[in-house]
């Protein structure tokens, strides 16, 4: 068994324009403050992170590597949560998909795709030069507006979506190949990859790709009314990264899984800050130990109701104290009296 890393958060919930969350230097030193040990790094926030020139230049990836390791942290990945999105973005949402990208690309779907592509390339050359194995990054969608089948949807539909999903990400994932990073989609609604249905569906038409991989992050999970756990029984050979983030499920007699349109705060599937939702955070390190997941535990922060800064704050002696030491030994070795088949044979009766 292995031990896993951590604590690490993810900064995109927090960089802002605002000191200490608008440079790399000085988020690193708020969230060492906190007691991070990690950072997983929104590749598309200009303010923290130029990907053009990780993927070009090994010197300034060294100097990334070099600023945070003073300040005792290390990356745990590069994210294209966004630039993945728009690998494959569904008609219905090109004009809010368009403000991911660069200007010059919006209302011309084509080459915002083109520019996405090149992007989630860069962050596997990045990652690499970074000393990375993992990355996590969205799928993207064209599927998802007919996930509720009313009316009928078409014959064929569903695969020819994910056909096409399939041709986009193959490429993407043979670059992810040639610099030895896995490619870790976080199973998320609004994805076509958001359940492990959709996911084996992908993986079936990428040839079993091997580094077309999965981020887990039980909250989703918990909104879908999916076993989180057990999940992780089915899947953990292709977990390559994990965002730790709680949510709570509180159907009423007027509001379900669908949330009614609702605000988050008044939806009845929800994210909390750690520890305030419903998650069983000890099954799943247990589970995620006992399967030998050596990766970062990162905290992902979206709550409707707490502060962000107590969020974090709060977040990381909550995954310190979750993370399990695993243990070199079985705790009856020292009542183990060695192999003698002699005395197996006399004690089962066998001459």
């Amino acid at each position: 068994m292995k031990t896993i890393q951590g604590p690490g958060i993810f900064l995109a919930q927090f960089a802002g324009d605002a000191a200490p969350f608008n440079s790399l230097p000085a988020i690193a030193d708020w969230a060492a403050g906190l007691g991070y040990k990690g950072v997983q790094i929104p590749s598309w926030d200009a303010r923290l992170f130029d990907l053009a020139l990780a993927a070009e230049s090994q010197t300034y990836c060294d100097e990334v590597k070099g600023l945070l390791a003073d300040k005792g942290l290390a990356i745990t990945e590069l994210s294209t949560h966004l630039q993945g999105q728009l690998v494959a973005v569904h008609p219905a949402f090109d004009a809010q998909f368009d403000g991911f990208a660069p200007a010059e690309v919006h209302g011309n779907p084509a080459a915002r795709q083109e520019w996405a592509v090149q992007q989630v390339k860069n962050a596997a050359i990045a990652s690499r030069r970074l000393g990375l194995t993992a990355h996590a990054t969205f799928s993207g969608a064209f599927a998802w507006p007919y996930f509720y089948p009313w009316p009928a949807r078409p014959a064929g539909l569903v695969e020819d979506a994910f056909d096409e999903l399939a041709r986009r990400w193959k490429p993407i994932l043979d670059v992810f190949d040639e610099n030895g990073v896995d490619a870790a989609y976080e199973i998320h609604p609004g994805e076509d990859l958001h359940d492990g249905v959709t996911f084996e569906m992908f993986l079936e038409r990428v040839g079993h790709h091997p580094r077309a991989n999965i981020l887990y992050d039980p909250s989703h999970f918990v909104l879908q009314q999916l076993d989180y756990l057990q999940f992780i029984d089915i899947y953990h050979e292709r977990i390559k990264c994990f965002h730790v983030k709680d949510a709570e499920f509180r159907p009423n007699g007027r509001s379900g899984v669908y949330g009614g349109y609702q605000s988050w705060v008044n939806r009845p599937g929800r994210f909390r800050s750690l520890g305030d939702g419903q998650i069983d955070f000890g099954a799943i390190f247990s589970k995620m130990a006992a399967n030998d997941f050596a990766g970062w535990a990162v905290l992902e922060w979206e709550c409707a109701i707490k502060h962000p800064e107590q969020g974090a704050a709060e977040g990381a002696p909550f995954i310190r104290k979750h993370i399990i030491q695993v243990t070199p030994h079985a705790f009856d070795d020292f009542a183990a009296g060695g192999a003698d088949r002699a005395l197996n044979k006399r004690l089962m009766g066998i001459g």
